[in-house]
């Protein structure tokens, strides 16, 4: 009955018990080491102490307490202990060697208390009369926990955010303030983060939540920092902040942002359907406006044949507008369909000059084309490389009116890339400095701003520059006001 009880008191000893025979292996491991070190029982016994809960950078350390307790016959001193899950913890020990009736060692016996938390309190009180008045002003709650996971030390905006006092703070384990569906996962990521320490966001790309006293949740970002402390301890400060506010802005962003999206794709439908029924009835007014201009029904007056051919001319400027249009509202809601197929550069550039050089010669001007002797080719839409270019000839033509334009196709290398680039120089009116950053913005006509007549509604760069970029490629400009332009379209070759 006696020894019944002696065992049942070991058993339920509020500090860890161990018992180790003369080659280190344990024999006795109570309920207290199994609830501090996380190995039970089974697991500890007959296993070798020092493979168990003693750190490798300790081993020798060890060894030169048990000789001591052994030359002496009772040691006690402050140590550092390895967890199953891989946290360190720091003890209070106190040996005691038990030799049998002929001198021989018998057993070891070994009580030991867990003190990291009062080891982390004293850490973190140095730092905080070190560095308390620096942790007061930051905007941040800043908090500093142990490898244990308790808060040994808190600032008052870590209080105020998590509605506690700040002594009450100190009391409590980390996870207390995180939702319960956080809590198990985070004390692992806990172990985790003190095995190998550096400087992280916690929760990076994810939405972490804290817990406030009151049971109300809030958004929070959270910075984890190292803090090293003495004989292998260790603290972890983290900097806390209420992202509220940041959160309600971004999903009302989003919010707005999708609104835009489903606005844009109502355009986009708006304008499709739009451009349908506008070319029905203004391809029957250039229809049966060809048809009297062939005078076909009966022949017509002198001024007769000028007013219909105004009205011819206006009913192609509006159809090629509501089309400009059209591919505007594809390419921003990026439904424009573009189909890439080999394209012979100098061959669509002799086109579109063939297509201009009537209104060129009609101006006075000369259209040139240069093209090298090797034959470049591109992977491109054809029908939007074609619009780019007549756009940017018809463009140097329109703002012209002495000299000439010229078409120069060359090879390029820029960044390292091949490039294929066409590019349309004029002898015109040249741009200003201050209206360059200008010329891509859509509705943008800087020929109305220095009183020179134009039509349009200002589409054609910002159109053909949507298409170039649609393309893998980009529109450069370089201009001089009364020198002329040269505006260079530079595609990536395939």
């Amino acid at each position: 009955m006696t020894a019944d009880l002696g065992r049942l008191l070991f058993e339920e000893w509020p500090e860890a018990i161990i018992a180790t025979a003369a080659d280190g292996r344990t024999l006795f491991w109570n309920r207290a080491a199994e609830s501090i070190f996380g190995y039970t029982s089974a697991e500890a016994v007959n296993r070798l102490l020092r493979d168990l809960i003693v750190p490798e950078d300790r081993i020798h350390e060890e060894a030169r307490i048990l000789a001591e307790t052994l030359a002496s016959g009772q040691s006690t001193h402050e140590s550092i202990r390895r967890a199953k899950n891989g946290s360190l913890i720091h003890v209070d020990a106190t040996k005691k060697a038990i030799r049998g009736p002929d001198g021989a060692l018998s057993v070891v016996i070994s009580t030991e208390k867990d003190v990291t938390h009062l080891k982390v309190l004293r850490d973190a009180r140095l730092l905080g009369a070190r560095f308390g008045d620096l942790l007061e002003s930051m905007p941040d709650g800043i908090v500093m926990v142990g490898s244990n996971g308790r808060i040994a030390l808190a600032n008052s905006r870590a209080a105020q955010l998590f509605g506690y006092d700040r002594e009450e703070l100190r009391t409590l384990q980390i996870e207390k303030l995180l939702p319960q569906r956080y809590r198990e996962t985070h004390a692992g990521h806990r172990t985790g983060f003190f095995a190998q320490p550096h400087v992280r966001e916690m929760g990076a790309g994810l939405e972490l939540y804290g817990l406030r006293k009151d049971g109300s949740e809030f958004a929070v970002s959270i910075s984890l920092s190292p803090l090293p402390a003495a004989e292998g301890g260790a603290l972890v400060l983290a900097a806390i902040r209420d992202i509220t506010e940041r959160k309600q802005f971004e999903r009302a962003l989003e919010e707005k942002r999708a609104e835009l999206k489903r606005a844009n794709q109502a355009k986009g439908r708006f304008l499709a359907a739009m451009s349908h029924q506008l070319r029905t009835p203004l391809n029957a007014v250039l229809g049966f406006t060809g048809t009297l201009l062939m005078k076909l029904p009966g022949p017509l007056t002198r001024d007769q044949e000028k007013q219909l051919k105004m009205v011819q001319s206006g009913a192609r400027h509006l159809l090629s507008l509501i089309d400009d249009l059209l591919d505007l509202a594809k390419i921003e809601a990026g439904t424009i369909e573009l189909r890439a197929e080999p394209t012979l550069c100098a061959e669509l550039v002799e086109d579109v000059a063939g297509s201009l050089r009537p209104l060129a010669k009609g101006r006075g001007l000369t259209l040139e084309v240069l093209t090298p002797d090797e034959e470049l080719s591109v992977r491109v839409d054809q029908r939007a490389l074609r619009q780019i270019v007549l756009n940017l000839v018809n463009n140097a033509v329109n703002f012209t009116d002495h000299g000439g334009i010229r078409i120069h196709l060359t090879r390029g290398l820029r960044a390292g890339t091949p490039t294929v680039e066409i590019s349309v120089a004029d002898t015109g009116i040249g741009i200003a400095a201050e209206d360059l950053g200008k010329l891509f913005t859509a509705f943008s006509r800087l020929d109305a701003a220095r009183g020179r007549p134009s039509e349009g509604t200002g589409l054609g760069l910002h159109l053909s520059q949507k298409l170039a970029e649609a393309l893998g490629g980009r529109i450069l400009v370089l201009s001089e006001p009364g020198k002329g332009s040269t505006f260079t379209l530079v595609l990536p070759q395939a």
